[in-house]
């Protein structure tokens, strides 16, 4: 499993975060964790990483991803 962090502009309340959720969780193979307060998603993804469909999906939901990082652990690690 693959984890990345999205950063997402224009979230501002609950319901945005539950848009990006369900357009982000309609793509196969992934699985994300969305923060309106944070502004970014942590996407679990199992298989190949698609990042034109997360920016397409996140776009499409009325918003904009301004990065995609790899998520690190503790130290980096």
């Amino acid at each position: 499993t693959m984890k990345k962090t999205v950063k997402i502009k224009g979230m501002t309340c609950e319901h945005c975060e539950k848009r990006v959720l369900t357009a982000l969780n309609s793509l196969p193979g992934l699985k994300a964790n969305v923060s309106y307060k944070k502004g970014q998603a942590i996407v679990s993804v199992e298989g190949a990483w698609d990042e034109e469909a997360v920016r397409n999906a996140v776009s499409d939901a009325g918003y904009e991803v301004t990065s995609i990082a790899d998520k690190k652990g503790f130290l980096g690690l």
